[in-house]
């Protein structure tokens, strides 16, 4: 398993815990949203920063995919 595979892992356990819910609810409706590979493809920049930053982000990314949907 690539560092970026392990890391969108590490990132998913992490948020749903954030989110208090599960990781495959997380992935589920990321999934739903058609973001699963935008945030997948962050990885260079949310492994060197504060998970808090990176949850964010992805809050702005799914509520925007949200309103779009």
């Amino acid at each position: 398993m690539t560092k970026q595979s392990e890391f969108f892992l590490y990132l998913i356990e992490r948020y749903a815990e954030h989110k208090d819910t599960t990781a495959n609810n997380v992935l589920d409706e990321w999934k739903r949203l058609n973001v699963v590979d935008l945030i997948y493809d962050m990885y260079e920049i949310y492994h060197c920063e504060r998970l808090e930053n990176a949850f964010d982000d992805i809050d702005k990314i799914v509520s925007e995919a949200q309103h779009k949907a």
